[in-house]
């Protein structure tokens, strides 16, 4: 019990979801990721809410290659007062063999797991998850996004067992 209470204070206070995804089918990612092509600005287009955006607005995510291969993450907050904050932290592949499982570190030694499970063919849209789904975004590279595609999205994170009525649309 001690230990599941550590456990529980721990991931509080990184803000990391570390719950067990319980009976929930293991998470899927996209078959082929090419950073390359994911490298660049994407717009965020919907997210769960969690206390590390808690009042943002419209939050963009860079990611540039960096000289050693990992990947450079910017990313920026605007407030409803206008106020901007960013924070930048580094990226990379953990799974050599599935591209599409990175993690990603703002604060050493702490990273996440940033799965990508769904992405359109030409990377004009994407969402990333969290094993244990209790992170989610939609992703777009431009700031808006068409009705039809979001609904298809919604479908495609409900088969993933997402928890869809959790989503805040920007």
């Amino acid at each position: 019990m001690r230990k599941k209470t550590l456990l529980a204070l721990f991931c509080a206070a990184v803000g990391f979801g570390c719950a067990s995804s319980g009976d929930l089918p293991p998470l899927q990612t996209v078959a082929k990721l090419d950073l390359n092509r994911y490298l660049g600005k994407w717009h965020e287009i919907a997210r769960f809410d969690h206390r590390f955006e808690r009042g943002c607005i419209a939050s963009t995510a860079e990611y540039a290659l960096l000289p050693d291969g990992r990947i450079s993450v910017k990313n920026t907050c605007r407030k409803e007062d206008g106020t901007v904050k960013d924070i930048t932290g580094t990226a990379w592949v953990a799974d050599p063999a599935d591209p599409a499982k990175l993690r990603v570190r703002f604060f050493w030694p702490f990273s996440a797991a940033y799965w990508v499970i769904a992405l359109d063919d030409d990377y004009r849209w994407a969402v990333v998850g969290h094993p244990d789904r209790d992170y989610l975004w939609i992703l777009s590279r431009t700031p808006t996004m068409d009705e039809e595609i979001y609904q298809k999205i919604l479908a495609l994170i409900a088969a993933q067992r997402y928890e869809v009525g959790r989503l805040k649309k920007m």
